[in-house]
Order: structure tokens, then C-alpha cells, then sequence
């Protein structure tokens, strides 16, 4: 038997009449992108391929997400409900999932903390594209040094906040650390992904949170 086969093996197909339900949210965000469903051999292909594969229940075929418009869904994680009818994918989304061209599907699906990841990808296309004169964009041009420079700035002021006691400013400055600290992660090609697996890791090995 293949390791893959044995989600399919748990889920409860005949309570679900052979199409379980497929929620998709985005690994990063935590944004809900898309529904659909999936028959076994859609789920088998999914697991297989790597690629979000839905069963279409008016084409009466195989489809998998991004075919013809190229918005694929990289298959991260898959997770059992706990009555086994329905299942959870992490992904992550190489273009906008919804065919009106937004990032998902549903309106109003954003959290409060998903922003971050809205400005670490306008960060993102500002560095790759480069096409206006804003004040990221000089950061950018400035190099590595500067930037770094500014972070350590904004650091202190976050300090200087938090000793004398004014919230307000506390609050100012640790936003001007925080995005000064994406766009010199940015500069560095790194992102924060990486920077949440190392938190994870270091907590679970050290038990730093504890």
C-alpha cells in the first residue's frame, strides 16, 4: 500500500457519498481561499502530484486547480477532520486562487495577523519591480547597510518608548521596527516563513515559551 493511500482509507466516503469536502487555506496568511471537492482518485492525484485536484461535480472529470489559468496550489499539509468527512490543505498559492483575479474566494476573509503577510508580499513587489519612487523603494536603493542601520534606529526608539512609559509611541515605533525589519528580510531574500519555522523549532527543542 502507498503511504498516500492511507488518509483516503480513514475518511468516511459513503457518509459523504464518495466527494469529500476540501477547504484550502493558505499556509502562510491562514487565509481560506478556496471549497471544493474531492473523490479518491482526485485526493490520490492531490497527494501524488503535490497540486490541489479537485473532482468537478458538473464536468464529471478530474481537475486540478491552475491547469488552464496557471494559479496552482502547492500542497503543503493535509489534515483529517474528526469525523472524518471532511479535510483541511495547507498551501501555498504561486497567483491569486479565485478566477475574479483576488486572492481567495471569499470576501471579508482576511485576520488581523494576515496583514503581515499582505505587506511582506507588497514589500516583495516592490523589490522585484522597483517602479516608483516611494520610500521603500529608497530603502532598496540604499542597500543592505542603511537598512540595517534603520532597524537598529527604530530598535532603540522602541526602547526609549518602552522606558518611559508611552504607549503611544510604543506602539508607532515598534510598527516602524517591525516594517523596517521585513523590508531588510526582504533585502535578504528571506521572508517570514522562515523566521516562524525557527521559532517553532526553537521552542520545541529549548522550550524558550515555557
Amino acid at each position: 500500500m502507498l503511504e498516500h493511500e492511507d488518509l483516503y482509507l480513514k475518511i468516511n466516503w459513503k457518509k459523504v457519498n464518495n466527494l469529500v469536502p476540501a477547504i484550502i487555506q493558505n499556509q502562510s496568511s491562514g487565509t481560506i481561499l478556496m471549497h471544493g471537492y474531492m473523490n479518491k482518485e482526485a485526493l490520490l492525484k492531490t497527494q501524488k502530484t503535490k497540486l490541489v485536484t479537485f473532482y468537478s461535480r458538473t464536468k464529471k472529470r478530474l481537475w486540478t486547480k491552475g491547469e488552464t489559468s496557471e494559479n496552482y496550489l502547492k500542497v503543503k499539509k493535509i489534515f483529517l477532520d474528526c469525523d472524518a468527512d471532511a479535510i483541511l490543505i495547507l498551501v501555498s498559492a504561486f497567483k491569486n486562487t479565485c478566477h475574479l483575479e483576488k486572492e481567495s474566494c471569499f470576501d471579508n476573509k482576511n485576520t488581523i495577523f494576515s496583514f503581515l503577510y499582505t505587506l511582506e508580499k507588497i514589500l516583495e513587489n516592490k523589490k522585484k519591480y522597483n517602479l516608483d519612487d516611494s520610500y521603500t523603494n529608497k530603502l532598496y536603493k540604499k542597500g543592505i547597510c542603511r537598512i540595517a542601520q534603520k532597524v537598529g534606529e527604530e530598535a532603540i526608539e522602541v526602547v526609549i518608548a518602552a522606558i518611559s512609559k508611552n504607549k503611544k509611541e510604543l506602539i508607532n515605533e515598534s510598527s516602524d521596527l517591525i516594517y523596517h525589519l521585513l523590508v531588510l528580510l526582504k533585502k535578504s531574500d528571506l521572508n517570514l516563513d522562515v523566521i516562524i519555522k525557527n521559532l517553532i523549532y526553537r521552542s520545541k527543542k529549548n522550550n524558550i515559551f515555557l
